[in-house]
């Protein structure tokens, strides 16, 4: 084992680098993301028991799930969007491995969503808080810090209104500067999509997936525990199921973090 590995066992053993769970539970309950009525929904999750220690299975206990590839805590590959769809190693089984692991960089907002939900994160801010932290690395996690995970139930989390859903993102500007200018693995969320809740109306609509994915970058959705993050410092590994020309899978989102 290498001195870097054999140090990072030590100090995970001593609890100088944690392990944060950024992921929400999957399950019957878990909030999908709706679409006009024009358009497939995704459904939900199922839980389907085949045996429990029973008469179909004396010795073990097992399910069959159904779900879609965008539920819960997940993952986008850049063929997610039309912009990736002729990109090469787009899918969640040709990504190269080593782009789910990278630095997070945290930009906490939960003040500004408090003060308003459909709140983007805009190049300023963005500016500000290099002035701070320092620029963000190639490679590197880009997570927003909303708070949006502690919204109870579906009517809270999406927030949905006569004009659509209300919940914060990216503004188009950043997306561009996070893909093209620091070349970050990807952006990572709270809410149940990548894109603020009114991106549909955006030029062009939802920008983030359009400029993210049309720049082989990736995106985590329906993240938690973010406030347990530093702005720098972690490092956070996400790994998609391996599905054969998978547009996205759900996922166990962790990050190491300093204590």
């Amino acid at each position: 084992m290498s001195d870097v590995l054999q140090r990072l066992v030590e100090e995970l053993s001593t609890g100088s680098v944690r392990v944060v769970d950024l992921t929400i539970p999957l399950g019957p309950d878990t909030v999908v993301i709706d679409l006009p009525s024009i358009f497939s929904p995704s459904k939900g999750v199922t839980i389907e028991r085949i045996s429990c220690y029973d008469d179909a299975g004396p010795a073990w206990y097992w399910n069959n799930i159904s779900l879609g590839e965008h539920t819960g805590t997940h993952f986008d590959a850049p063929i997610h969007w039309i912009t990736g769809k002729d990109l090469p190693n787009g899918t969640t089984d040709t990504i190269p491995a080593s782009q789910f692991v990278g630095p997070a960089c945290v930009f906490n907002v939960e003040e500004e969503v408090a003060q308003d939900p459909d709140y983007l994160f805009t190049p300023q801010h963005l500016e500000q808080w290099e002035t701070q932290y320092g620029r963000v690395p190639s490679g590197a996690w880009a997570l927003l810090r909303t708070g949006w995970s502690r919204r109870d139930g579906k009517e809270s989390f999406i927030n949905e209104e006569e004009d659509g859903p209300h919940s914060p993102g990216f503004h188009q500007d950043t997306s561009l500067i996070l893909a093209m200018e620091r070349d970050v693995l990807g952006v990572g969320v709270e809410t149940v999509g990548t894109d603020a809740g009114q991106a549909g109306g955006f030029e062009p609509p939802f920008p983030n997936h359009s400029i993210m994915h049309g720049a082989g970058k990736l995106g985590l959705a329906s993240l938690c525990n973010l406030d347990q993050l530093p702005p720098t410092g972690a490092v956070l590994i996400a790994a998609p199921l391996k599905i054969v020309d998978g547009s996205g899978s759900p996922l166990r989102v962790i990050a190491l973090s300093p204590t």
